[in-house]
Parts: C-alpha cells; structure tokens; sequence
C-alpha cells in the first residue's frame, strides 16, 4: 500500500473554492452568452469532446434537452479528422470540452465546425489553449493547475459550468439558487462515509456502474476512474439499458455502484438495484436518505441535478483510497499522460 496524500486526493479537495470561484466569475459571461442564443433559432446542439470531459457532455445533454428542449448530440471528432466527412452543422450551437483545450482532433473537429457556420462555445480550463482561439464565446473552467492524471476538480468544473449555463438559458428559477449552494454541498460530500464498499471494490477484477438519465454521465466517469486509476474493469450502464444483455453477468456477489438522484428516475432506478441484489449482486447504491447496508449516503434536500457533482466528489475520495488499497498510485496510471493528443 502507497498510503500518501496523492495530488489526486489534493485536486478532489480544491472542487468546492473551484466551483464556488467559478459561478461568481462566469454569470455575467453566461448571461451575456444567453442573451445572444435566445436570439438565434438553432437546430440543435452538437458537444464535442474526449474522456472524461466527453462524460460531463454525457451529463449535459440530458441537462440541456430538458431545459432547452433542443436535440443534444454528440460530435464524433474522427468524422472530420480521420475520415473527412463534412456535416452540416449551420445554425448548430457547438460546445468544444476539454481540460487542456491541446488535443489536435478536437481543434480540427471545431475548426471545421466553425468552417461550417456553427456558434462555438469552448469550456476550457487553459485560456491561453488554442482551441480557446476558435471561440465565439470561452466559459473558463477556473480550477487552476491539475497536475495529477486523473482528472477530478476540472471533471466537476465542467459540470457545473454546464449546469450555469443551462440555469441561465433556460431561466430556471430553481436551479440557479441550487447552484450558490453547491460548493457548500461538495465540501460535506468530500466527508461523506463511503467506505463500506472500499474492500469489495478494491479486491474486484470487474464491476458495473449505473445511472440514469443525468446521472449516467456521472455512471461514465466513475468507470473510467476505475479502469485508470485502479485497473479494475469496470463498465457503465444506462439504468435503461442494463436489462439488455449486461444484467446476466450479475450474480454470486458481482459489484455493482448505482447512482440515484432524486428525480423522475428515482423508482426505476431503485427497483433495478433491488433485481441487482435478488440476482446475487454486492449493490452500494447513492443516494440520500436513510442509512443502511449498502447505502452510500448524498445530502438531502438539494436539487437532483446538483445531487449528481456532490456524488462524483464523494466517489473520487473513495476512488482514491481505493486506489491505494490495490497498492497503486492515483497520480501516474500506467501508460496514461495527462495530456491525449488523438489525431
């Protein structure tokens, strides 16, 4: 076991004065970007992005069909870049995502959307990046340097920044009060008690997470953090989806980590863990309420939107920890960089 403070651990415990730096610094630039975009009569909105910046798109684009009511998809970068195709993204809202703003594919992906006469908006944290460049408008993540691999302050940036910009465009009465409570929030989620699935976890070889709606973004990132920061082979699932096929692999103890906010998938969700443990799965499920076995507990009386960052900052420090149970360092994953450069 490494059992030192990893810069990872520092990073997760810098979020709650990142976020709360960020919202106070990008509401005017927020509001003055959704003034513009009222104004316009887009299509639809296109992300483009890698990783774990690509989950948080994940994230908004249920955050933003529900608010907006404009279809969101996801721009593959390769379409342009590798095979040379040309879509027609005229009167498309194009959102370029990405921690170091550095990544070829997604320059020349956003160079070509803005080729095509698509509104560019960058989230970034590095405002001298040259993706920033191509910007009609740059909303900086603000989480200052992120020197370990994994990324966890700038994933959860990315979030609220989407969330912001969702709450101001759409006029949304009761996220935007939400949100000047959110770095309160993060800051007791990094002392939330989730160690009770530490040991199961650490001695796993595969797991499933899942989530639904908004929250299978978040079910796509802690995937991700399993497979580089512990080399454990874990897959995410739509709550919707898992019954097609993925369900039979659970039985005799398999791991499975739910995440349940409180909204209009509360139910479904629920009652999928509860098939998870009829079948023999070892399910820790987030959520508020009661404590219980296999409860891993999330601050009541927040919004559910806001529920699903207040979760991820209490999965990073369990993730962590987990980490280094395994005997691994969280800050230098084997063949990983901080920097991807795909081309």
């Amino acid at each position: 076991m490494i059992n030192k403070i990893s810069l990872m651990a520092k990073e997760t415990a810098q979020t709650p004065a990142v976020v709360s730096r960020q919202l106070r610094a990008n509401r005017e630039v927020l509001e003055d970007l959704s003034q513009k975009i009222r104004g316009r009569r887009f299509r639809f909105i296109a992300t483009c992005a890698r990783g774990s910046s690509d989950h948080a798109c994940a994230f908004a684009k249920y955050i933003l069909e529900i608010g907006v009511g404009l279809p969101v998809v996801s721009f593959a970068p390769s379409v342009s870049t590798l095979y040379g195709g040309t879509v027609n993204l005229q009167d498309c809202l194009f959102i370029a995502v990405s921690q170091s703003g550095r990544s070829p594919d997604l320059i020349q992906a956003t160079q070509a959307a803005k080729e095509q006469g698509a509104f560019i908006v960058c989230i970034c944290n590095d405002s001298s990046a040259p993706l920033v460049d191509l910007a009609d408008c740059f909303l900086p993540l603000h989480a200052g340097p992120e020197n370990s691999v994994a990324a966890t302050k700038s994933y959860i940036a990315s979030l609220t920044v989407l969330l912001q910009l969702a709450a101001i465009w759409n006029l949304d009465s009761g996220l935007l009060p939400a949100l000047d409570r959110l770095p309160d929030q993060l800051e007791r989620g990094l002392r939330a008690d989730w160690s009770e699935p530490t040991e199961i976890f650490a001695t796993s070889s595969n797991l499933f997470t899942v989530g639904r709606g908004p929250g299978f973004g978040i079910a796509l990132e802690a995937a991700l953090k399993f497979k580089e920061t512990s080399y454990i082979h874990a897959e995410a699932f739509s709550a919707a989806e898992v019954k097609h096929g993925p369900m039979s692999l659970v039985s005799d103890g398999y791991p499975v980590l739910v995440f349940r906010q409180r909204d209009q998938s509360w139910d479904s969700v629920g009652e999928l863990a509860s098939n998870f443990k009829e079948k023999g799965g070892a399910v820790f499920t987030a959520q508020e309420g009661a404590a219980g076995k296999g409860v891993l507990p999330v601050e009541a009386n927040i919004h559910p939107f806001c529920q699903l960052p207040v979760m991820v900052q209490s999965f990073y420090v369990m993730a962590e920890k987990i980490t280094q149970l395994r005997g691994l360092d969280p800050d230098n994953p084997r063949h990983l960089k901080k920097v991807t450069e795909t081309v």
